[in-house]
């Protein structure tokens, strides 16, 4: 038996190695990483930096299904998950009380078989150092967005804590998660966290990390091999709300930010305004733009990208730039792997994992390479 009633009933699979020991979780993510890289022969394996194994995700993403009590937050199938217990206290609360206010407003979930309903998804994200919240629904149509705003005072008297509310239309009869237009019910746009006491700003379309005391964990370790060389010019590419510029700020270094997402460009100059920073630049681009355009070499360059990875292109003119390091933040080692193979002139240096992902086979890695 796991600490998780849902995995036990069979009803949720999201967590595969609930059930496993932690220890044995680590050493089967840390074979599976050094069965990848171990051919490129690092200098130093580092000890993985592990996480918290109940309430350690900040983000909660709730299907709105319908069923004859009302709208059911959790997964397909009328299955609610407003217990899960990779939520937090305080987050479960309100996960009640967002369902009940929804049922009392006839609200109905999206039946994605007869095509009918409003509801799509409930987004509910936590800030750590603050406790505040910001809320998200996902809507088929414009058609409720006056029946949620005439009653979200009520809400928001109930969770004090909420913030920020927005709703999102995504009216395409397919499996995904938002559409363009965005539409904010709350004066508040945006929800701050702290991380080794960094602002950091969310808003509902920028990506943040789910698990911030592992992330912590990262952007200290990462800012602390970066400051090693003392570089003198920094890139963070695929940058985000810029969580790694932000920590590896100096007053003699120059940082430059790139991200596609303009949510969390706005979101990284936010927190570089709160924070005094001058010599530091977020740009909305795609990162092969910039590949194009990009002036004076850096010394360092810090890659976070997505699951599939920089791609041949970056890798290519990653190896043209010639900067004497590296780091490289992945979210798929097999990826990074391919990444690796097209990246020529560098050696790795060292590698930690960082296990984000607790009772799943998934972790995030860091890995400094060293132009040879």
């Amino acid at each position: 038996m796991s600490f998780c009633s849902y995995f036990d009933a069979n009803f949720c699979h999201s967590c595969g190695w609930i059930d496993y020991h932690y220890a044995e979780q680590l050493k089967l993510k840390n074979d599976h990483l050094h069965t990848l890289l171990d051919s490129y022969k690092p200098k130093e394996w580092l000890k993985p930096a592990t996480s918290q194994l109940k309430g350690f995700r900040n983000k909660a993403k709730m299907v709105a299904s319908p069923s004859w009590d009302g709208v059911v937050l959790g997964i397909a199938e009328e299955v609610s998950l407003i217990e899960c217990p990779l939520y937090s206290t305080s987050m479960q609360k309100a996960l009640h009380t967002i369902q009940e206010w929804l049922r009392e407003l006839g609200v109905k979930g999206y039946d994605v078989r007869l095509r009918k309903g409003e509801l799509k998804y409930v987004l509910l994200t936590r800030s750590q150092s603050s406790g505040g919240m910001m809320l998200r629904f996902v809507l088929r149509s414009h058609g409720i967005i006056g029946r949620l705003k005439n009653a979200l005072d009520d809400l928001m008297e109930k969770l004090p804590d909420l913030q920020v509310v927005s709703v999102n239309i995504q009216p395409v009869h397919m499996a995904i998660l938002e559409g363009e237009e965005e539409i904010f019910l709350t004066e508040q746009q945006r929800l701050e966290e702290r991380l080794n006491n960094v602002p950091l700003f969310i808003r509902p379309k920028s990506f943040f990390q789910t698990n911030p005391e592992v992330a912590e964990k990262l952007y200290r370790i990462a800012s602390e091999w970066a400051n090693e060389s003392s570089p003198k010019i920094l890139w963070d590419l695929f940058c985000g709300v810029g969580g790694f510029a932000l920590h590896c700020a100096a007053p003699d270094r120059r940082i430059v930010g790139i991200e596609i997402e303009s949510e969390a460009i706005e979101c990284a100059r936010a927190s570089a305004s709160q924070l005094k920073i001058e010599n530091i630049t977020f740009e909305s681009l795609d990162a092969a733009t910039f590949s194009a355009t990009a002036g004076e070499n850096p010394d360092l360059i810090i890659v976070n990208p997505p699951r599939r990875g920089l791609g041949e292109q970056i890798c290519k003119w990653l190896g043209r730039i010639g900067a004497d390091r590296v780091l490289y933040s992945s979210c798929n080692a097999v990826s990074l792997v391919k990444d690796l193979e097209m990246l020529s002139g560098y050696c790795i240096n060292r590698v930690q994992l960082f296990d984000m992902f607790p009772h799943t086979s998934h972790y995030e890695v860091l890995v400094e390479l060293v132009r040879e």
